[in-house]
C-alpha cells in the first residue's frame, strides 16, 4: 500500500498547481492531506472531482484555515472513519483524522504551529501531549501509522541552519523534547528508520528564494508502531513536486 502525506496550503490553490497531474502520476492508495483551508459550503461550490478516490473531509470552523481531507482508492475497505481527537480546543480547528483499515489505524495529522513569538507554543504542546495519548489508546487495538505536518524539526539534521533557528517556532527545546518523547513511546521515524541521515526537506519559506536554495526543513513526517516497522518497505520525500511550500512525503506498506 503507498501512502503519501502533503501539506497543500490551501486545496483550491493546489488543485490549480498540479493536484490532478500528481494523483494521476504517483496513484496512491491513500493521500492525507492538511491545511486544506476550505469549508463544507465552499467545497460545494467548487465540485472536485476525485474519482478514483473517496473523499473524507474535516474542515476548520474557521474558513479558510487549517483543515485536513484524506483520499482513499475504490476499493481499499475502510473500517470506521472519525475526526478528530475529542477535545473540541482541537477539533474545531479540523486537524486529525483517523481511518480503521484491516491491520492498522491511519492518521491524518496537522500539528499547530506554534507561531511567532511562541504565541501557541502551549497550545502545541497540549496537542502533543493529546495525540500521543490517543494514539496509544489505539495501539493497544492495532498498530499506528500516522503521517502529516508535525510541525517540528526533531533534530539538527533536519533544517538547514540549526544555529540560526535554535528557539524559533518548530525549533524550540519544548518542542524537540515532545517530539522525542513521541518516538521513545514506540513509534518509529520511517524516514530516518529507512534514509539514516540522508538530508532532504519538506519545507521551505517563500521568503529569499529559500526553496530554490534548498534552506528548508523537515518537518512532515509518517511515523509507525515498532511492530509493523519491518513491513514499512520504503519512505521518501518527493521535494521535486510543486504546488505548496511543503512537499509531499511517502511510505509503502508491505
Amino acid at each position: 500500500m503507498k501512502i503519501i502525506s502533503w501539506n497543500v496550503n490551501g486545496i483550491r490553490a493546489v488543485m490549480k498547481k498540479g493536484l490532478p497531474a500528481f494523483l494521476k502520476k504517483e496513484r496512491p492508495d491513500v493521500l492525507g492531506l492538511q491545511e486544506i483551508k476550505i469549508n463544507d459550503a465552499a467545497r460545494a461550490r467548487e465540485q472536485f472531482d476525485f474519482k478514483d478516490y473517496a473523499e473524507y473531509w474535516n474542515p476548520a470552523q474557521r474558513p479558510g484555515y487549517s483543515g485536513t481531507a484524506i483520499l482513499v482508492k475504490n476499493g481499499i475497505k475502510v473500517i470506521s472513519m472519525k475526526n478528530g481527537l475529542g477535545d473540541e480546543k482541537f477539533d474545531r480547528e479540523g486537524r486529525v483524522q483517523t481511518l480503521e483499515f484491516e491491520k492498522f489505524y491511519l492518521i491524518n495529522a496537522y500539528y499547530p504551529n506554534a507561531n511567532h513569538e511562541l504565541s501557541r507554543l502551549g497550545y502545541k504542546l497540549e496537542f502533543n501531549k493529546e495525540i500521543l495519548k490517543y494514539c496509544k489508546k489505539l495501539e493497544a487495538k492495532k498498530p499506528v501509522i500516522i503521517g502529516g505536518d508535525f510541525n517540528v524539526a526533531h533534530e539538527e539534521i533536519d533544517l538547514a541552519r540549526p544555529k540560526d533557528n535554535v528557539g524559533n517556532p518548530g525549533f524550540t527545546d519544548e518542542e524537540r523534547r515532545a517530539m522525542t518523547k513521541f518516538l521513545k513511546a514506540g513509534f518509529i521515524d520511517t524516514y530516518r528508520y529507512l534514509n539514516g541521515q540522508k538530508v532532504q526537506y519538506t519545507w521551505w519559506s517563500y521568503r529569499f528564494g529559500a526553496r530554490a536554495r534548498n534552506v528548508g526543513w523537515r518537518i512532515d513526517y509518517f511515523c509507525v508502531s515498532k511492530k509493523i516497522k519491518q513491513q514499512i518497505k520504503n519512505a521518501y520525500i518527493l521535494d521535486k513536486i510543486m504546488g505548496s511550500d511543503h512537499c509531499p512525503v511517502g511510505i509503502e506498506v508491505k
